[in-house]
């Protein structure tokens, strides 16, 4: 037997193994099916892209989230905040009662508890943000905790850096945690000047070249602020000029996206994740505290708006976003408004969506005309013809990119976070939403949502049945690729 043959064999066996390997390591059929696909089609590349993106790290315990070392204090603490949920439920009458199930699952899955006396401000684009997070971050007086995907070293990020310098000289800690894939171009500048400043900053998740793999698989696509445990921030915005729109960035010159700022017991949730990723990156092992999560009583708000965080990643149970997702759509009876930049569901998200609009509710779905991905972009377009078969208008924005994660329910539920409508936001992202019940904000919401529709162009169903079939060829392409996206 010669040399070829002896490779052609040993190939084989190594493809034979892999393969084993994906069907062991990945739960979802579409997925396994298209890694799959992958290895056995695509010689050697094939294996390399799922080694490196596709591994399931999950049951290696890479990630642990507690923060509580006392389980009989947890425990008490759960009964408590269950007890406080239902009497919120009880005093805000109808606009709970309705949506119990939601209020119930974040709090069965994640034990999220639902909470009211919150302020909430709803923020359009970094030039909304950002003039708000300078005059918290100026005002803090115990503690700053950042939390982002992407902090670049631009005119904002070095306006906030500064602001966290002069803070940490006042005596206020400051804690940041970026992503190491997205925030990668500030691990030799902007990082190594914060802590010099005597300031605590690590990556989550350390990119190595031998841990490449779940490294990018598994981002912290969270957007978060606390501040004194009091105030927070969460959304779809990162830290960046092209966010506040006053700067010509390539490819796009206006970037529209959604942002939430609260203010009240709510904070508690994001200070909870805040904490175990910290004490995940750092290291270390930080004691809850009052000064993280002040006496409900000491709240001072001027609103009674019930809020609840929705928070999912590689360390949850259960696909927690997705299923709260889920669960708002089947509450809703009138009318579901959903922008997204990525929108590429699985199935159990286009059942809910065509059910729902088959059943009279109004569904719109707002995406950009445009994406930043091509691939993404094409893959999206192949679910769009069933989803206006079934009654579902789509819309495409024009303006700029549309990057805002939002969906409002009927005339009660408001949901803002980092969340892309996409396979990785359920599966392999660490992900965040703030879940609002309340009926103002709901309609601010939806106001937006309707004011972008003014620069969106409505796709129709019977021109689009008529476009080439080389884009349908492409699209539906673009669509086996969908699962690795």
């Amino acid at each position: 037997m010669d040399w070829a043959s002896l490779w052609q064999i040993f190939y084989i066996a190594i493809v034979a193994l892999v393969c084993l390997r994906v069907i062991y390591d990945t739960n979802h059929i579409t997925k396994t099916l298209s890694y799959l696909l992958l290895v056995i089609f695509v010689p050697v590349l094939g294996i390399i892209i799922y080694f490196f993106f596709g591994t399931n790290y999950r049951n290696t315990k890479l990630y642990s989230k507690k923060l509580f070392n006392d389980i009989k204090f947890e425990r008490q603490l759960a009964i408590q905040l269950q007890q406080y949920a239902k009497q919120i439920i009880k005093n805000k009458g109808e606009l709970l009662e309705s949506n119990k199930k939601l209020v119930r699952l974040l709090f069965e899955e994640i034990s999220s508890p639902l909470t009211n006396k919150n302020e909430v401000d709803l923020l359009i684009n970094g030039e909304s943000k950002f003039p708000e997070v300078y005059k918290a971050i100026a005002e803090a007086k115990h503690h700053i905790h950042l939390e982002y995907y992407i902090f670049t070293d631009d005119v904002v990020g070095r306006k906030i850096e500064a602001l966290l310098i002069q803070k940490a000289k006042e005596g206020v800690t400051v804690k940041f945690m970026y992503d190491d894939y997205g925030s990668s171009s500030i691990r030799k500048s902007l990082v190594k000047r914060l802590r010099a400043a005597g300031i605590e900053a690590y990556p989550f998740y350390k990119i190595k070249l031998i841990y490449l793999a779940n490294r990018i698989n598994y981002r912290n696509h969270r957007k978060i602020i606390v501040i004194d445990g009091r105030i927070g921030f969460v959304g779809g915005i990162n830290v960046c000029d092209k966010y506040i729109n006053t700067i010509d960035t390539e490819p796009f010159s206006y970037w529209r996206d959604t942002h939430l700022k609260i203010h009240g017991p709510a904070v508690w949730y994001l200070q909870y994740m805040f904490l175990c990723d910290w004490n995940f990156c750092a290291q270390c092992n930080i004691e809850p505290s009052e000064h993280f999560f002040p006496e409900l009583e000491s709240f001072q708000t001027n609103s009674n708006i019930a809020v609840q965080i929705a928070a999912s990643g590689p360390d949850s149970k259960t696909p927690t976003i997705l299923y709260s997702l889920l669960q708002a759509i089947s509450l809703a009876e009138h009318e579901i408004l959903i922008t997204t930049p990525y929108f590429v569901p699985n199935e159990s998200i286009m059942d809910a969506l065509c059910i729902a609009a088959l059943s009279g509710v109004k569904v719109k779905l707002l995406v950009p005309r445009t994406s930043d991905s091509k691939l993404v972009n094409a893959a999206a377009s192949s679910y769009y013809e069933a989803l206006m078969s079934s009654g579902v208008a789509i819309y495409r924005y024009t303006k700029g990119f549309v990057h805002a994660k939002t969906m409002a329910i009927d005339s009660e539920i408001a949901i803002v976070g980092s969340a892309n409508m996409d396979l990785r936001s359920f599966d392999l992202n660490f992900e965040v939403n703030a879940i609002v019940y309340d009926k103002e904000v709901n309609q601010k919401l939806k106001d937006a949502f309707y004011n972008d529709l003014k620069d969106a162009d409505e796709i129709d169903l019977e021109r689009w049945k008529q476009r080439s079939w080389y884009h349908e060829l492409t699209e539906k392409l673009a669509r086996l690729w969908s699962p690795l996206l």
